[in-house]
């Protein structure tokens, strides 16, 4: 899976015009998180057409970054997460980011994306829980 993340000026409306873009080019978002960084906005996203996306994104001159992401399934749980980490802490491993992208309140269950260095390491420390 590959992520997207937008990087910016922080200001009114730019999590709307990043939306906009991507709708106006029939892109469906499947995971966005947002945030302020002093005066910088960084978008990340989990979209349909990835390909797509960035071509989209980049007419509209926005400054995009893409990275490798595996999907894992984590009991959803008070420490279910740390579990997870605890593995890639344990192998020296960084995390370069971990976003929830869905749960499952009734079956306990969450899958969250991450991207870390060492992507093929990556694959075999959490194979018991990587979502194909």
């Amino acid at each position: 899976m590959k992520e997207i993340t937008v990087i910016g000026e922080d200001r009114p409306g730019v999590t709307a015009d990043v939306a906009e873009v991507l709708g106006k080019a029939g892109i469906n978002i499947e995971s966005i998180d947002a945030e302020a960084l002093g005066a910088t906005a960084v978008v990340r996203l989990i979209v349909d057409r990835y390909n797509d996306a960035l071509l989209a994104l980049a007419k509209a001159h926005f400054h995009a970054l893409t990275e490798d992401a595996i999907l894992v399934r984590v009991d959803d749980r008070p420490g279910g997460l740390a579990l997870i980490a605890r593995r890639f802490k344990d192998a020296g491993i960084n995390l370069r980011s971990v976003r929830l992208v869905w749960r499952d309140a009734q079956e306990k269950k969450a899958i969250v994306a991450i991207a870390a260095d060492k992507t093929d390491e990556v694959i075999a420390l959490v194979k018991d829980v990587l979502i194909d």
